[in-house]
């Protein structure tokens, strides 16, 4: 991995091969002679709490050196991932839709991830858990799962991600509604026939209000790359961010990881969007009564900070009878998504089935009438 414009290699002390991160395990695997390494890092990992760095000095380009580093890059024309990349690499393929790959020897000056989540599942287990996925798809290709099983390998990348911490404080004024039920009378035709009927309706009474409600938001997360549709990223939740460690270039030998495209500012808005909807919620709790109307909410923004935190995720794109399927694997807890494959053969045969049942319905019914 080419960091700070040195190439990170971890050599086997016992034939000098390169080594790579297992997962599940906290060492460094030699594929050549079967050595296994320690990570030094992740001796006693999780009795520190990762260091969150000051959303202000973040948002006006302030941070210390040395939270920055130069990194060399691919960027792929297609979904946009930009792929940090090793050695005197220049080529190379998206490991998110298997674009080729090709650019100069560019860099990007990006925020250093404070921790990451070392991957827990390895490549057999999340090409199992994708295939257990495709199997139990309905209308789903004959054989794509077994293609998926006996197709090309998946790859392991980092994904980028953000995660925010604030302390809100919120004013608000809106409407409680209070239901009630009114008896009233009125008049209805029946078989031909005038009628009065008593019903009861419901009411809303209406009163105004205004109050406080606070809330601390502790490590709000949001993808920090635009490489992966939102609803894939969102379906691969929940995370167990308590499994994060400290970040160290070991755990990313054997791995792709990928530079977030989403900037801070950006990422910041978004985190926002999704506090704004837990207040939101919150005051609606806070007001009472069967039904709420907010008019207004005033919130007060401090102890703002934020992390940098890469993510594991596997990536498979696959070429299937001559269409691109693309899925993603969540590396630690093996959660599936992906672009749903569909057999137009068996959702015609359903609806063929469907009309001759309906036919067949129809003529009993007309036998036994």
């Amino acid at each position: 991995m080419a960091r700070d414009g040195v190439e990170q290699h971890y050599p086997c002390e016992a034939c000098g091969a390169d080594l790579r991160f297992a997962p599940g395990v906290d060492h460094l695997v030699c594929d050549h002679c079967g050595h296994e390494q320690a990570i030094p890092a992740a001796v006693g990992r999780g009795a520190a709490r990762l260091r969150e760095l000051d959303l202000a000095e973040g948002l006006s380009h302030r941070l210390p050196a040395a939270e920055v580093e130069e990194l060399r890059t691919l960027s792929c024309p297609n979904c946009g991932a930009l792929i940090e990349i090793r050695d005197a690499v220049h080529a190379t393929e998206c490991p998110y839709c298997a674009t080729p790959v090709v650019t100069g020897t560019g860099t990007h000056r990006l925020i250093k991830p404070q921790g990451l989540i070392p991957f827990a599942l390895t490549e057999s287990e999340a090409r199992a858990a994708l295939a257990d996925w495709l199997g139990r798809l309905w209308f789903a290709p004959s054989g794509v799962a077994e293609f998926a099983r006996k197709g090309r390998r998946m790859r392991g990348v980092y994904a980028p991600f953000w995660t925010f911490d604030a302390r809100t404080r919120s004013r608000y004024r809106g409407q409680r509604g209070d239901a009630y039920y009114e008896t009233r009378t009125r008049s209805v035709t029946r078989n031909g026939k005038r009628q009065t009927v008593q019903e009861r309706v419901r009411k809303v009474r209406w009163t105004r209000v205004q109050g406080h409600v606070a809330r601390d938001f502790d490590d709000v997360l949001i993808l920090g790359a635009e490489s992966l549709p939102r609803s894939h990223s969102e379906a691969l939740q929940p995370w167990n961010l308590s499994a994060l460690v400290a970040y160290t270039p070991d755990y990313l030998a054997g791995f792709e990881a990928e530079g977030y495209t989403v900037a801070l500012p950006d990422a910041h808005d978004r985190g926002r969007e999704v506090m704004a909807r837990v207040i939101q919620s919150d005051v609606r709790r806070d007001i009472g009564g069967d039904e709420q109307r907010i008019e207004a909410i005033d919130t007060d923004w401090s102890a703002e900070t934020f992390k940098h935190v890469l993510l594991p995720i596997w990536t498979a794109a696959y070429r299937f009878r001559g269409k691109s399927y693309r899925f993603v694997v969540n590396g630690q807890t093996g959660k599936v998504r992906g672009e749903r494959p569909w057999s137009w053969v068996k959702i015609a045969l359903a609806v063929l089935l469907a009309a001759a049942l309906v036919a067949a319905a129809v003529w009993f019914g007309e036998q036994a009438g």
